[in-house]
Formats: structure tokens, sequence, C-alpha cells
């Protein structure tokens, strides 16, 4: 397993820190009868992660010299409704994790019914920052970047593809099911993370299909990756419980193609990835390290 390019550390370490410090403004604990659930958001949101989603979001964004500042609160927010779903995930009705990021899950911590507070208001956060005018002055841009968040992970994105997931475990799914599950599951917030990066550089949606196309194959390349790390990963270095799948019954592309023929696919989408930026310079350099990266972590 390969270490990321020292470009790729510093700005997975920028990011990680940003974003920390984004949520601990925003999330200051309150001194009345809200504390827990506050305390709870915090918990599920600062700290772990690899927080791949706004650094996506900030590499595009670069490419059209957007405001750092700006791209980071577009990254947050998308970054809000991880959060909220992974904390939803671990849930006893769902997934029912104990540990995520290498500590117990909120519900642990804090009782189910505040941890489905925590994620109801973490979802609400992510469309109150992309609605407000800090994050762009033109209001145009940030009904854009609500649309899309919201269709990635509504009913035709991730919860979609959640539920998908849970259907998957009393059903058989064929190869493009499970591609279309994932596709909507995982890869549609990777894909709107990229997506907020061009809508805020402003690039009309007829000149996105390059990205589009690098979006959709490192969505598909960083699920086949997790699921061999299902497989294969260290639980201490994922922070999670490993191996859930197949004790479930679940078909991945890992139980469809094999070990080595999903590992080659992967590989390939990471290729396919990278030669969708052929039209960029070296100012998409973090961007294909990126997709390198997927391919090579080890959580």
């Amino acid at each position: 397993m390969n270490a990321p390019s020292l470009t790729l550390q510093a700005a997975l370490g920028d990011v990680a820190t940003d974003i920390d410090r984004r949520f601990d403004a925003l999330l200051a604990i309150p001194d009345d009868p809200r504390a827990d659930l506050y305390r709870a958001m915090r918990h599920a949101a600062i700290g772990g992660g690899k927080r791949l989603r706004p650094l996506l979001t900030m590499a595009t964004a670069q490419l059209f010299g957007v405001d750092r500042d700006c791209a980071g609160r577009a990254g947050l927010a998308i970054e809000c409704i991880h959060v909220y779903s992974l904390i939803h995930d671990d849930l006893p009705a769902m997934d029912d994790d104990d540990m995520r990021r290498g500590k117990p899950t909120a519900h642990k911590m804090f009782g189910e019914a505040t941890a489905i507070l925590a994620g109801d208001c973490l979802h609400a956060l992510a469309f109150e920052i992309l609605a407000d005018i800090a994050t762009h002055g033109d209001p145009h841009v940030r009904v854009e970047l609500m649309l899309d968040l919201s269709r990635a992970s509504g009913p035709n994105g991730m919860a979609g593809g959640q539920m998908m997931d849970l259907e998957a475990e009393k059903s058989s799914f064929d190869l493009p099911t499970v591609t279309r599950l994932q596709a909507m599951k995982t890869g549609a917030l990777i894909a709107c993370s990229v997506e907020a990066g061009a809508i805020l550089g402003r690039l009309p949606p007829e000149q996105r299909t390059s990205l589009r196309g690098y979006a959709r194959d490192l969505g598909l390349a960083f699920q086949i990756a997790d699921d061999i790390l299902d497989v294969e990963g260290d639980e201490a270095a994922a922070g999670k419980k490993l191996g859930k799948d197949a004790a479930a019954g679940k078909e991945t592309f890992l139980s469809l193609l094999g070990l080595d023929r999903a590992r080659a696919q992967a590989r390939m989408l990471v290729d396919q990835a990278v030669e969708h930026l052929q039209g960029f310079g070296a100012e998409a350099d973090l961007l294909r390290d990126i997709a390198r990266f997927v391919m090579d972590r080890d959580r």
C-alpha cells in the first residue's frame, strides 16, 4: 500500500483542520437543555474521517480560482450530509454499528433518540450553510448548490442507495444492480462534491462532462476499494468493524467479481478518472492524486 503524495498528505491535513475548525465554531455547546444534542453532533462531526468530500470540492473549486472560504463552506455542507448519514446508518435499525472513526458511535454515547436528532440537525445545517450569502454572493449559485446536494442525498442518491443496501440483505443482486446501488449510496455524494466546485466556479453544465466522468469513475473505484478493505483491511486502521457485508450475505463488487478482478477493475476506473482530467494542466494534479489515493488508503 503506497503512501499518498506529499502534496496530498498536506491537503488532507489542511482540509481536516479546516473542517474541524468550522464544525467547532458552528456547534458551540449551548447552556440549555439542547447541550447533549450539540455534544452528539460534535462527537460525530469533529475528528477522524478522511474529509474526502470537502477536499474534492476545494480541489475542484481551485481549478477556477474560487475563494477558499466559499469552497470550504460548500465542502462543509456536503460533509454535514455525510456525517448525518453515518450517524443514521450506524443505528440499530440500520447497520447496528458500535464503532465509527475509531470511537463509539453517536447512539452508543448519547442514546438513539439524541443520535437521530443529531443527524437531523446536521442535515438541516447543510442547507443552512449553502443558503447563506457567505457561501456565494450569487443567489443562483447558492440555489444550484442546494438543488444538487438535495438530489445527491435523497431517494435518487444516497438515501435511495441505502434503501437498496438494506434490501441487499434479503435479495441476490447482480452486478448492474450492485453498481447502481453504489453509484447512488456512495457515488452520488462524491459526484456532488466535484460538481459543487464547478458550480462555485460558474462552469456551465455543458462544460462539466469531463469532471462528471472523473467523479463517476472515482466513486465506483472508491466503493470497490471499500469492499476490498472490508475483507483485507485492519479494523484498528479503519476505525470500524469490518467483514459485515459478507456476514450479512450481501452481494458486493468483491463477491461478484472476485478479489483479483475487483482490484483490476478499480485500477482501471482510477486510470479512467485521471484520463478525464487530460484537458486540465498541473492545476488538476491534486484531483489526480486523490484518484490514485482511493486505491492506496487503509480506511
